[in-house]
C-alpha cells in the first residue's frame, strides 16, 4: 500500500522566538532558581516555553508573551545584580505589576518599585524591606516622614507588614524607645469568653499577625526579651485607654473595627516624639449593624488636616497570592452590583 509522506510540522507565524543573554552566570544559575523553578513559573504565569542555552535563555511564544518574559528577567536579573535574592513572590510581582517590553515599567507606565534604583529600603535585624508597588513605596515614605498615617485598602497590601517594619528600623536605629501594637479583639463569628484560659490566652490569637510580623525582622530571643521588657508591648486597642504614648512607634490594625470613641481615644494618646500608623479596610468591618466605624469617621474628619498622611491602597498594591487580587476585585464586582 502506498503511503504519502507527511510534511514537516509547521509554526504557526505567531509562534517565534527571543534570546535574551545574561552575562553573569551565577547570576543567571539564581535567576533560573533550583531545577529551574523560576522559569516555570513564568512559564506558567505568561504562557512561553523558555529553553536555557548556555549564558542566554530562548524565549518561545506569541510577541506580546516574549516581550512580558524578557522584560520580566531583565529585572530580575537587575535585582540580582544589585545584591538582592529573588524569590516566588518577587516573580510573581514583576509579572503582576508589570513587566514590559521597556524593561521594568508596569502597564499603565509606572515603574514597578521592586526594581526602580534608589528605592525606599528598610532595615532590620533579619532581613531588609523594599515596597514592591508605587503606592507601598509612598506609604512607607510617609511613615517616615510624619508623624500620624493612615493606611485605607484591602487585605493582602501590606499596609500591617511595612508598619511593622518600619517601627523595627526606627528602633533599631535609636529614633524611637519602644513599639506598641494593637487590634480592635473584635469578634467575627466566635465569643471571647468561649475560649479557654485568661485574658492572654484570649486575645492573643487577635494580636498573632502581629507576632508574626514581628519575628519576620527581629530575631526570635532578641524579640522575647524586648516583649519581656515592654519595650516591644502588643495588646488590644481597650488596653490603651489612659496611657500617653511618647516616643514609641505605634500601630494600629485593623483600624475599621475601632468604634468612633476607640478611635477618638487612640488618636489622642499620641505623644511627644511618637509616631502613628492606622490601618484598615473599610469594607471589612465587623462592628455589630447601626455601630459607626471609627477609622471611616476618622477619614472623613482628618483627611484635610495638616500634618496627617493617607496612603490608599488598591487591589493593584495585593502583594499575597495573585489569587487573592482575583478575589477582592469579583466581591468588589459583585458588591457594586447588588449596591
Amino acid at each position: 500500500m502506498a503511503t504519502t509522506a507527511l510534511p514537516p510540522p509547521t509554526t504557526p507565524d505567531d509562534i517565534h522566538e527571543t534570546l535574551v543573554e545574561f552575562p553573569d552566570n551565577r547570576l543567571l544559575i539564581d535567576l533560573c532558581g533550583e531545577f529551574d523553578r523560576n522559569l516555570a513559573q513564568i512559564e506558567q504565569a505568561l504562557e512561553v516555553q523558555i529553553l536555557r542555552r548556555g549564558n542566554e535563555l530562548l524565549l518561545i511564544g506569541d510577541e506580546a508573551a516574549r516581550q512580558r518574559s524578557a522584560a520580566t528577567l531583565n529585572a530580575l536579573y537587575s535585582r540580582l545584580e544589585s545584591g538582592r535574592a529573588v524569590e516566588s513572590g518577587d516573580i510573581d510581582a514583576a509579572i503582576r505589576f508589570g513587566a514590559t517590553a521597556e524593561g521594568t515599567g508596569s502597564h499603565d507606565g509606572d515603574q514597578l518599585e521592586m526594581f526602580r534604583g534608589g528605592t525606599t529600603e528598610i532595615k532590620t535585624r533579619k532581613k531588609s524591606v523594599i515596597p514592591r508597588t508605587a503606592m507601598q513605596a509612598e506609604y512607607v515614605q510617609r511613615l517616615f516622614d510624619s508623624e500620624l498615617v493612615f493606611g485605607l485598602g484591602p487585605a493582602g497590601t501590606g499596609k500591617t507588614y511595612l508598619a511593622v517594619a518600619v517601627a523595627v528600623s526606627m528602633f533599631i536605629e535609636g529614633n524611637v524607645d519602644r513599639i506598641l501594637l494593637s487590634r480592635p479583639a473584635v469578634e467575627a463569628g466566635e465569643r471571647l469568653g468561649f475560649l479557654p484560659g485568661d485574658m492572654k490566652d484570649k486575645v492573643d490569637p487577635y494580636m498573632q499577625p502581629l507576632y508574626d510580623a514581628l519575628s519576620d525582622f527581629l530575631p526570635g530571643k532578641q524579640l522575647a526579651k524586648l516583649i519581656e521588657e515592654k519595650r516591644i508591648e502588643i495588646a488590644p486597642l481597650a488596653f490603651m485607654r489612659g496611657r500617653t504614648l511618647s516616643n514609641a512607634f505605634v500601630v494600629l490594625d485593623e483600624a475599621q473595627n475601632a468604634t468612633s470613641m476607640q478611635m477618638k481615644m487612640f488618636l489622642t494618646r499620641l505623644g511627644q516624639g511618637s509616631r502613628m500608623a492606622i490601618n484598615g479596610d473599610m469594607s471589612q468591618v465587623d462592628l455589630p449593624r447601626g455601630v459607626l466605624s471609627g477609622l471611616i469617621e476618622a477619614e472623613r474628619i482628618l483627611r484635610n488636616v495638616k500634618g496627617i498622611g493617607f496612603a490608599r491602597f488598591t487591589v493593584k498594591d495585593v502583594v499575597r497570592h495573585p489569587m487573592v487580587a482575583r478575589i477582592i476585585e469579583a466581591y468588589d464586582s459583585a458588591g457594586k452590583q447588588n449596591a
